[in-house]
């Protein structure tokens, strides 16, 4: 088991819809998350897309150098960068950083958004030309000279001329459930994601993309993006997933109701019908509440409970083939530190090694040991 976090790039706060508290983006909030994740032992963290986000190769080339063993999940955007430039980025930033990055492959999901890009596809448009792209951007770390000429995309002579340290590049991740979507992840990816839905929807999801794969030739590796509220006991967890949403009235729910329904995201749909907008249909399945997914796009669910609770069901989704947890929480600095220490220890994943730990010294004499070690 894999667990990642998240740096939220476009500004972080304690309770959805009230502005004390809230934090903006700046590069030294984000570095102090990227270093306690990394001191924390976390695998990775994921770095959001969209034009309320700094911008992901930026931000991770300049956390890159303060961390010691941290990967960086990056998004790469067909339809907003060529596919030869977008390759030679990820070989620069693979080299530079030891084999820390990840790419996550992002078609997008907003019309609105994407007509400020500049791109004017529609949903199945995107995924043709996403495609291409990774045809093209596959083939510059695995072929000598490419030369592809496509419905959307053209390269003659193509050619990437340093190698990465990750072969035969770094791995490709992508979440996308339309059936072009799956198609697409069938032919191209590395790691399949699908935001946090009820097991028994994942577990009919996973076996999709099995077959899809499988059809191909190929093999996939499984994740899934969830926030996570875990608090020593399940009534405290409960009370404060409801301090989340406390200012989250009505109108801000209609508000972000609408905003959802122009997207042509089959995966936003997904999240959104979990509770269509009712503050009664929030706990979709045991433990897992879809109160973040009233205001929020994209991922929308968390799970709520005690350490053990959260911890069995992460592994219910683990025995479905799940093997990366990418978790986010809020604030994310103190809920990665929270879920560090409660949730760590109850998991299937290499602990931090304490055996260098100095004790710690109490203000009334003596030593007392550091939390967790016995």
């Amino acid at each position: 088991m894999e667990i990642f976090w998240f740096i939220p790039t476009n500004g972080d706060f304690r309770q959805f819809n009230n502005s004390e508290g809230s934090r903006p983006a700046t590069y030294n909030y984000c570095k102090q998350i990227a270093q306690a994740v990394d001191d924390l032992g976390y695998t990775g963290v994921l770095l959001p897309t969209g034009k309320t986000c700094e911008e992901g190769f930026i931000v991770a080339s300049t956390l890159i150098p303060l961390t010691e063993k941290l990967k960086y999940l990056v998004a790469v955007r067909p339809g907003l960068m060529s596919p030869s430039f977008a390759a030679r980025m990820s070989a620069t930033l693979d080299r530079f950083s030891n084999g820390r990055l990840l790419i996550n492959v992002v078609a997008g999901g907003d019309p609105v958004e994407m007509a400020g890009e500049g791109v004017f596809l529609d949903h199945d448009e995107r995924y043709e030309l996403t495609d291409e792209f990774l045809t093209i951007w596959r083939q510059l770390f695995t072929e000598q000279e490419v030369t592809v000429e496509g419905d959307y995309l053209r390269i003659e002579g193509g050619e990437l001329p340093y190698p990465t340290v990750q072969k035969p590049y770094p791995p490709l991740y992508f979440g996308g459930s339309s059936p072009i979507a799956l198609d697409v992840a069938a032919e191209h990816v590395d790691v399949y994601l699908t935001w946090g839905e009820p097991p028994a929807q994942v577990e009919k999801k996973i076996k999709k993309m099995r077959e899809l794969a499988a059809a191909k030739g190929r093999t996939l590796k499984f994740g899934i993006r969830l926030h996570v509220i875990v608090r020593p006991t399940e009534e405290e967890a409960w009370e404060a997933a409801n301090q989340l949403i406390e200012y989250v009235d009505d109108e801000t729910i209609a508000q972000a109701q609408k905003v959802f329904k122009r997207m042509d995201s089959e995966g936003q749909r997904l999240m959104s019908s979990l509770h269509e907008g009712d503050r009664a249909r929030l706990e979709v399945s045991p433990n897992l509440w879809a109160g973040v997914g009233l205001v929020r796009t994209g991922a929308g669910t968390a799970l709520v409970g005690d350490p053990d609770t959260v911890a069995a069901r992460m592994k219910e989704y683990a025995d479905l083939g799940i093997e990366t947890f990418i978790l986010s929480g809020y604030p994310h600095l103190e809920e990665a530190y929270t879920v560090a220490e409660l949730l760590f220890p109850k998991l299937p994943i290499e602990q931090k090694d304490t055996s260098n730990e100095r004790v710690f010294l109490s203000p009334f004499g003596g030593d007392i040991k550091p939390v967790g070690v016995k």
